[in-house]
């Protein structure tokens, strides 16, 4: 029971990061890659709310996560993105920066994103979209998350340019490569790939068995 609570208020710590980058990079209109991206630039086309969007883009990958990374995977996942859908739109009308340096909410935005998405990660969860797509190729397939992350923020920053300027594109991939540094040098392995063992290793365990009952 106090391993759950744990894993609960770690993924609430984490959302809170998250949702605290998001603030930062629409004060500045900047965006980020991934799913939070295509809200950003979807944002921009039809506004309604940037949380409302990141929760409505990220539902479709709930399918693959569901029959892919398991039920509770899913659901801290469904639960992680809702939190941090209304803590954006929360953040955003409580609080208002009227002048900050675009450098500096862009490395202050990828540094509290990346320290957020790896308490979620750690914990058996993720925010959806890309992030399910990452650890799912980390998981079966042995790539590194930082690194499908990153590419895939690279696709989505180009299409940005039909929405931001130059300048605002180029901030936010400031803030992506701070975001992919911080994944890159403290996540090591995805704790859903290590919650099952190989299946060698279960031959050897069970060999031993067998050896120690005789």
């Amino acid at each position: 029971m106090k391993k759950i609570a744990f894993e609960w208020y770690a993924i609430v710590e984490g959302c809170f990061l998250v949702a605290l980058g998001f603030f930062f990079l629409q004060s500045s209109s900047l965006l980020i890659g991934g799913t939070g991206g295509l809200a950003a630039i979807t944002n921009n086309l039809y506004e309604i709310s940037l949380g409302t969007w990141f929760f409505l883009i990220n539902l479709p990958f709930f399918v693959i996560a569901l029959k892919q990374m398991g039920k509770s995977f899913t659901f801290k996942s469904i639960v992680s993105i809702a939190l941090v859908s209304v803590l954006s739109d929360a953040l955003s009308s409580m609080i208002v920066i009227d002048v900050i340096p675009l450098w500096l909410a862009a490395i202050i935005a990828g540094g509290l994103m990346g320290i957020g998405l790896l308490l979620v990660f750690r914990n058996g969860a993720s925010l959806g979209g890309v992030n399910i797509l990452a650890l799912y190729l980390e998981k079966h397939y042995g790539i590194h998350t930082g690194k499908v992350i990153f590419i895939i923020d690279m696709i989505i920053l180009t299409l940005a340019f039909q929405v931001y300027s130059v300048e605002q594109v180029l901030y936010s991939v400031i803030a992506s490569l701070v975001l992919t540094s911080v994944i890159g040098r403290y996540h090591k392995k995805a704790p859903i790939s290590q919650l099952q063992p190989k299946p060698d290793r279960l031959k050897s365990r069970f060999k031993s068995f067998r050896l120690f009952s005789k």
